[in-house]
């Protein structure tokens, strides 16, 4: 799973490797090479040779490992790129009912705090690990080379640091886990709890939401500890039983060299090497922690393929005509959910404005995922002009939609950036031509800047950020305009905005509303009610108060006149 990441960098990869072996190389050769200087000394002999061949291993190590350290860093930041491109185009192309249903949290933290463990993982890990082994398969090679009897000491002390350090992995990979999983669950209350700030201050709930949100940081905390303790385990069985080889290997070797049977420099550079046999356990140890870590967040990364995606190969022909239609539709959001919408049929002129009404739970906001192409149909269909949805490419299903959300989230950027958005080439004389429709021309001509003001949710009322969304929404000039409760909690100005932007959309195109205050729908063309996921009833707003039970009580609690 983690070697997916890494793949597509293979040949940068194969030249770290290379360069490593290079490092490693030259840090092998300098033990014998100070063996050479030490029987040279006592041989009487010259020490320039020897001395200046330890000076070029020194200068050649230090430039293969700035250069190795320069691709694996370069490297690591291209797979963290890679695997964030993975994510965000996977959680944009993702059906909006799957994604929905994760918390935002949790996504977030895929994209950041798991692409930077996959990085060192993915990358330094791999390389590290590949050098490790070769540097202590060198090592214990050289070692042999020099003396059997030390050799077999050195062996017995790192096969016991293996099996204890093997023992001790799965369980530093399991808390590393948990702990992260806690990290998730963190943000995500943390992020719910923020955007619910003013409520939980209004009810006095700030310790009761800093207590929550305590469980998990602590859940985190505990993980980590966790994870530290067994790491601090491991690392210290690795050192005593290297630093006991080494007291061992100093005591026997003592004992040979007093009874002539090894020289002096052959001591010295077995010892050179058991002092840095640490080198390459170390790296081993760290680098297998580190791919412990890293394959937990290569495989929470890998999870989110799970999440369904949008079919974007289905490429129809362009819909002959603009209208919108629903032939006995039934759908719901997951198998074992009562039917959302069932057996509903409704035509949506080209022209005019439709309005669907009815109590909370009716389907009215599924019907309009359904149009929107959100909420697949399980029966019936959905087309448009002359175009079934199933024939249709999402883009092609939403191509000539707008819409406007209840609560008209803000696009990241300024007021221009938000207007423009579904159309960046749009006519400026429509653009000012809307503004003052919107009785948005005055907000704009007060800012310093203009449209150029950054826009955030803080910098504009909710009735301006609502009048914001409707203006994208006529600019894009679309066939056919929903919105979605777009009058459930603004003031009088916006609602009169959303009255005259329905009629300005309806002489050029079709509107379709979704609303509780019937003051917004009473002049439609056509009011659709809805009840238990099924059209109860159809008409004008007079023909319905004849009609319609139902409605005649939506009409008398809300205290509208007839």
């Amino acid at each position: 799973m983690l070697w997916s990441f890494a793949r597509p960098h293979r040949r940068t990869l194969l030249g770290a490797v290379i360069l490593g072996l290079f490092a490693s190389s030259s840090e092998l050769a300098t033990p014998m090479v100070t063996k050479w200087v030490l029987d040279t000394v006592s041989g009487d002999g010259g020490l320039l040779a020897p001395v200046l061949v330890l000076a070029g291993l020194l200068v050649v190590g230090a430039v293969i490992r700035i250069w190795q350290a320069i691709i694996l860093g370069t490297l690591a930041e291209d797979i963290v790129l890679g695997a964030r491109r993975l994510l965000i185009t996977r959680f944009l192309r993702a059906k909006v009912i799957p994604l929905l249903r994760r918390p935002s949290g949790e996504l977030v933290t895929r994209v950041t705090s798991d692409s930077v463990l996959l990085r060192e993982a993915a990358s330094s890990s791999l390389v590290g690990l590949v050098n490790g082994v070769v540097m202590l398969a060198g090592t214990l090679v050289l070692m042999a080379v020099l003396d059997l009897l030390l050799f077999g000491v050195t062996i017995a002390s790192v096969l016991v640091v293996s099996v204890l350090f093997a023992l001790l992995l799965p369980g530093i990979a399991t808390a590393q886990q948990r702990a992260q999983k806690a990290l998730g669950d963190l943000g995500s209350e943390l992020e719910e709890t923020l955007r619910a700030i003013k409520t939980v201050k209004v009810v006095g709930a700030e310790d009761q939401q800093s207590e929550k949100l305590d469980v998990d940081a602590r859940s985190a905390r505990d993980h980590g500890v966790d994870a530290v303790r067994r790491e601090a385990v491991a690392w210290t069985i690795a050192w005593t039983g290297v630093q006991g080889a080494i007291i061992v290997i100093l005591a026997i070797g003592a004992v040979r060299v007093a009874g002539g049977d090894m020289e002096v420099s052959t001591l010295v550079a077995f010892l050179l090497y058991a002092f840095a046999l640490m080198g390459p356990i170390t790296e081993l140890s760290e680098n297998m922690t580190t791919l412990q870590a890293g394959i937990a967040a290569a495989g929470r990364i890998r999870e989110t393929e799970s999440i369904e995606i949008e079919d974007h190969r289905r490429l129809g022909p362009t819909p002959a005509g603009r209208g919108r239609a629903l032939s006995s539709v039934r759908a719901r959001y997951s198998p074992d959910d009562p039917w959302a919408i069932d057996g509903v049929s409704l035509d949506i002129p080209a022209r005019g404005h439709v309005a669907v009404v009815g109590p909370s739970g009716a389907g009215k906001t599924s019907v309009m995922s359904a149009i929107l192409g959100f909420l697949d149909a399980e029966q019936g269909t959905l087309t448009v002009g002359d175009q079934h949805y199933h024939d249709l490419s999402p883009q092609q299903v939403r191509a000539r939609l707008a819409y406007v959300e209840q609560d008209a989230p803000v696009v990241p950027g300024t007021i221009r950036d938000n207007l423009m958005f579904a159309n960046p080439h749009a006519d400026q004389r429509l653009l000012a031509a809307i503004l003052d429709e919107l009785d948005l021309a005055p907000l704009i001509t007060d800012l310093p800047k203009g449209l150029d003001t950054t826009l955030s949710n803080t910098s504009v009322s909710g009735g301006q950020r609502q009048r914001i969304a409707l203006a994208r929404a006529l600019l894009a000039e679309p066939d056919l305009l929903l919105l979605d409760e777009a009058t459930a909690q603004v003031d009088g100005i916006t609602e009169a905005a959303v009255h005259r932007a329905i009629k300005f959309q309806a002489r050029r195109g079709a509107v379709l509303t979704i609303a509780h205050r019937l003051s917004t729908v009473v002049d439609a063309d056509q009011i659709v009610v809805m009840e238990h996921g099924r059209i109860s009833a159809r008409g004008t707003h007079g023909q319905l108060l004849d009609a319609s039970p139902l409605y005649r009580e939506m009409v008398a609690a809300l205290s509208l006149g007839v």
